[in-house]
């Protein structure tokens, strides 16, 4: 078995969770747990969070909310967009609550609920307030949710809507916001009075008190991230993802040697280069060959070459290390950490891409209450 995994701290997952949760409050924590809890792995984080204080969970997919159904995970679940039609009959099955946004939506789920015996079943409409990516336009959402409030197979439990720039610009989110209240006021005015009314993600939820509402939609945050340095700076958030593998072989090369695919560089002196068995196979990114840096014996080390599908190399220089030392590519290490921030900085990217990048090959073990040396 190759020596390289991903370790997730539970307990930082549960910590984050109960920061935010108290943040927020008394708005409720909803924890969004889609493409398997970016990375982290859906169950366990699902578990996690709940313990930390989430009074229930998103997903991106009907997919995803079946797999937890099966993993009996019985907490109310939210998917974030309109499914497909032909999905109704799952969602329904599996007791999921869905998002809707057209009328054609709407009617077949309230077909699929009476048909099983399941209704008022619950749905969440969703308004597109400038984002223009899903959701209903303002001039359509009247309808949609008059249409589902006067159906009493259905229960409109929930109206949301998404910023896209909650962490840079907030003057068009307190525009959006503004309309989803207004919305809300209107949806009174004739008596519909969703439980649940939500707009903000991390970036909103720690730093836009306005926009928090009854419930705040919480992902990177929950893993320890924030959307830029300064989101929620109060707030003790720990990273709860650490990419481990260990040195696999150990050898001395001449001054100029040029390691790895295309040579793209030699080396300034003679130098101890290790190589450590993951690549970008596994989510460590190509381009990170000329930049990037990993962690062994609490030393920073630059790669040695051009990182390659199942391997990197390491130039220790003039330092040694053994087979089987400890390599970290994101995580802490003694008193020095490499972030996925650090990787997303280099490559011109976002953290949330860095930690969703890595892929199966990288079995997930969760630890709790670690200390890294």
């Amino acid at each position: 078995m190759r020596p390289s995994w991903i370790e997730i701290d539970l307990t930082a997952i549960e910590h984050n969770a109960r920061e935010i949760a108290d943040h927020i409050a008394p708005a409720m924590l909803c924890a969004v747990i889609k493409a398997d809890a970016y990375g982290h792995g859906d169950v366990p984080v699902a578990d996690a969070a709940f313990r930390g204080g989430a009074a229930l969970l998103a997903v991106a997919l009907v997919e995803e909310g079946v797999r937890l159904r099966e993993a009996d995970v019985d907490h109310p679940i939210l998917v974030l967009s309109e499914p497909r039609l032909i999905d109704t009959a799952s969602i329904v099955a599996y007791g999921l609550t869905p998002t809707a946004y057209r009328l054609e939506f709407v009617e077949r789920l309230a077909k699929e609920a009476e048909a099983a015996g399941n209704t008022p079943y619950p749905v969440h409409l969703k308004l597109d307030t400038g984002m223009h990516r899903v959701g209903a336009a303002l001039s359509d959402a009247l309808t949609i949710a008059r249409r589902i409030n006067d159906d009493p197979r259905l229960e409109l439990t929930g109206v949301f809507t998404h910023f896209p720039v909650a962490e840079e610009d907030q003057e068009f989110t307190a525009e959006q916001n503004a309309a989803l209240v207004d919305f809300v006021t209107e949806l009174a005015a004739e008596g519909i009075k969703p439980k649940l009314v939500h707009a903000a993600n991390t970036a909103a939820a720690l730093d836009l008190p306005d926009t928090r509402h009854s419930m705040c939609r919480v992902g990177l945050g929950l893993y320890g991230m924030r959307p830029t340095p300064s989101s929620g700076t109060g707030l003790d958030l720990r990273p709860a993802m650490r990419v481990v593998s260990h040195i696999a072989y150990v050898q001395n090369v001449p001054d100029g040697a040029r390691p790895s695919y295309g040579r793209i560089r030699s080396v300034e002196g003679p130098s101890r280069i290790v190589t450590v068995p993951i690549g970008y196979a596994d989510g460590v990114p190509r381009k990170l060959s000329a930049v990037g840096e990993v962690l062994i014996n609490g030393e920073r080390y630059r790669y040695a070459g051009t990182i390659t599908m199942d391997m990197i190399v390491v130039d220790l220089g003039s330092d040694t290390a053994e087979r089987g030392d400890e390599v970290v590519l994101i995580g802490q290490q003694g008193d020095d950490a490499i972030r996925a921030e650090d990787w997303a900085a280099l490559l011109g990217t976002i953290n949330y891409e860095i930690v969703c990048g890595f892929g199966p090959r990288l079995p997930r073990r969760y630890i709790t209450d670690v200390v890294h040396g």
